[in-house]
């Protein structure tokens, strides 16, 4: 169960940390402070149960939250990890259908959430803000197309790749190298490309070998990533 609701009179937080909402004036913004439902979440508890019929939108204000789902077997499937500043429950608030995966919390998360009627509200009030949803609803189809591929043409050891790839451009810097921190924990790669912790590891290894990544304190380096960009796009073509 979750820690419940904090009142605002009880502990004050803000919006302003939120990247969909950095638009809005004070006035509009501690407005809308005062609108949402604030609750914390433990690390590990659920904060959307899939199939709800729930239709919040919820704003990360502070930890990270992880969306998935679970095949008949049993076995997690991550979609994405939401830090602060992001949202998340927009896709019912904008179809009014059923919920499409569960969210939990990773770690001790604050989040503030509002109704639907707010959030479209929002919408229809800031042309800005709405493209914004649009644009990272492409952003998410193109995510999703991209995964679809490769689980349709890679094996498993080259999900591996791609998946790390994805994460190494996310974080790359100016000499061709990046640094993912945290390390990538094997069991969530696992779950986003649909294998095995054990492949996971098993590949990682082989990388660290061929000198293309290195395990540092506490994070992870790749070392050549315009090289890990060609493994991956060459078996794309294969």
């Amino acid at each position: 169960m979750s820690q419940g609701i904090e009142r605002m009179s009880e502990a004050y937080h803000s919006l302003a940390t939120v990247a969909l909402l950095s638009g809005m004036n004070e006035a509009a913004l501690k407005s809308l402070e005062q609108r949402c439902r604030w609750q914390r979440f433990r690390a590990q508890e659920q904060i959307i149960d899939h199939d709800s019929d729930s239709r919040d939108v919820y704003f990360v204000v502070e930890g990270r939250v992880r969306v998935v789902n679970f095949s008949l077997s049993g076995r997690e499937i991550t979609f994405d990890e939401i830090v602060a500043g992001r949202y998340f429950g927009e896709f019912a608030a904008l179809d009014g259908q059923p919920r499409s995966a569960n969210v939990i919390a990773l770690m001790d998360t604050l989040v503030a959430s509002v109704s639907p009627e707010t959030f479209l509200n929002l919408l229809r009030d800031n042309p800005g803000m709405a493209v914004e949803v649009m644009q990272e609803l492409a952003k998410l189809i193109r995510a999703s197309t991209d995964r679809i591929m490769d689980l349709s043409t890679l094996g498993a050891h080259n999900r591996v790749h791609s998946e790390l790839l994805r994460e190494a451009r996310a974080n790359a810097r100016d000499d061709n190298t990046a640094v993912i921190s945290p390390i990538p924990v094997h069991s969530d790669i696992a779950s986003r490309v649909s294998t095995t912790r054990e492949t996971v590891a098993r590949v990682f290894g082989d990388l660290t070998k061929q000198g293309l990544i290195k395990r540092g304190k506490n994070e992870l380096l790749v070392l050549n990533l315009e090289r890990l960009e060609q493994l991956v796009e060459n078996l794309r073509e294969i």
